[in-house]
């Protein structure tokens, strides 16, 4: 009931503000293209590099150096790194026109901009002991992300620009992986200068997206559903979508889409006409045991590790019988949040306790029509997020 009210609404929006399901629109040329070719196709300078991990992942990142309105001052300048969410890639911080995202956004304002891309997605799909169809490559969450590949991640940046420390901007898991990381790893949380956090996550207990709904499927449904590797909807569930619900193509595209289905959509507040670049990169891929993940976090409403299942599992993994619970009190990186009212994900309850444990909470500005997708694709995110960003890291003149 759930998943066809959502749709409806989709329905209901799209089709009768834009004509959206007529017929299809013409693809933009960044459907087709990789990280580096979306970059270099609005004449910024790409890098791309491979980062290893302690247990053998390899992360493709993305640089973009300077951008095209500060291409003459090659100097010094402030290094930031931008982690997206869950199910999504580096994509996310370039698909829009390059006045309207925030890695070109950053770029232009005379920051070195980096993108990171966490294990199991699109262009993070390789590790040296394993390959990708074996189930030992697919046994991660979100804590394995936050223990080897944020760290790698900010080391490989810091000694590539001989810079000691870097600021970082994560969406979603992206922040959660961050308030993980700099809470458990002090070494690592002196690198930071500033954690800027949009659409944070740390507890779902109030949280109104499809993880909630997954809490009522047992484990080992979901296991027998899903498999063991990566997380796709199985092809039931397609189905059923697109024989109730989805009649058209274009339309049973958008009901098909996870990314869309966990996060919500706000057709009012996106270029449609960049549509086809979301969909064509997105869902971008993940565990399904990183799913479980959330599934149990949105089940006990805690910020904890992955539950491996029973007490004698958990002290192998832990040396105690339950998972721990991160603490967030123990992270002194300067934050600053951004938060939506109408955010389905990061619902406005959690993010209020949230708040209440960063030590050192800068800023935080709440925008109540945001959903949890506005942060990066928002037509107005630049007027309401990314200039406050820009002018926090412009303090930072190196």
């Amino acid at each position: 009931m759930w998943l066809l009210l959502t749709v409806a609404s989709l329905i209901s929006a799209l089709g009768t503000t834009h004509g959206f399901f007529g017929k299809s629109d013409p693809e933009n040329p960044e459907v087709n293209m990789n990280i580096s070719q979306m970059i270099s196709y609005w004449g910024y300078p790409s890098e791309e590099y491979e980062v290893f991990t302690e247990d053998g992942y390899v992360l493709r990142i993305n640089r973009i150096p300077y951008g095209k309105k500060s291409s003459e001052n090659r100097g010094r300048r402030p290094v930031v790194l931008l982690q997206h969410g869950l199910l999504a890639s580096a994509t996310n911080w370039i698909s829009n026109l390059p006045n309207n995202s925030l890695g070109f956004i950053l770029a232009d304002a005379g920051c070195d901009v980096w993108l990171g891309n966490s294990r199991g997605n699109t262009w993070s799909r390789r590790n040296i002991y394993y390959s990708s169809d074996s189930t030992e490559f697919w046994a991660f969450s979100f804590d394995e992300m936050a223990k080897y590949d944020l760290p790698s991640t900010i080391d490989f940046i810091l000694k590539k620009t001989g810079q000691q420390k870097l600021h970082y901007v994560g969406h979603s898991q992206g922040t959660t992986i961050g308030f993980i990381a700099f809470s458990t790893n002090p070494e690592l949380a002196k690198r930071i200068k500033t954690f800027y956090a949009l659409a944070p996550v740390a507890t779902v207990k109030q949280s109104k997206s499809l993880l909630k709904k997954l809490t009522r499927v047992p484990p080992f449904l979901l296991r027998i559903i899903f498999g063991y590797k990566i997380f796709y909807p199985h092809s039931f569930f397609d189905q059923f979508l697109a024989t109730e619900v989805c009649s058209r193509e274009a339309l049973d595209r958008l009901c098909k889409n996870v990314l869309f289905i966990f996060c919500g959509f706000d057709n009012k507040n996106l270029n449609m006409s960049r549509l086809d670049v979301y969909l064509s990169h997105n869902p971008a891929g993940t565990s399904v045991q990183n799913v479980l993940h959330w599934t149990q976090a949105a089940k006990s409403g805690k910020f904890q590790a992955f539950d491996w299942g029973s007490p004698v599992q958990n002290m192998m993994h832990y040396d105690q019988p339950i998972p721990p619970t991160y603490n967030l009190t123990a992270m002194h990186v300067p934050t600053a949040v951004w938060n939506g009212g109408n955010d389905l994900l990061a619902d406005p309850g959690d993010v209020d306790v949230l708040l209440t444990q960063l030590p050192n909470l800068i800023y935080h500005k709440k925008i109540p029509p945001y959903n949890h997708l506005d942060f990066i694709w928002a037509m107005d995110a630049p007027q309401e997020i990314y200039n406050e960003v820009i002018s926090m890291t412009g303090k930072d003149k190196n």
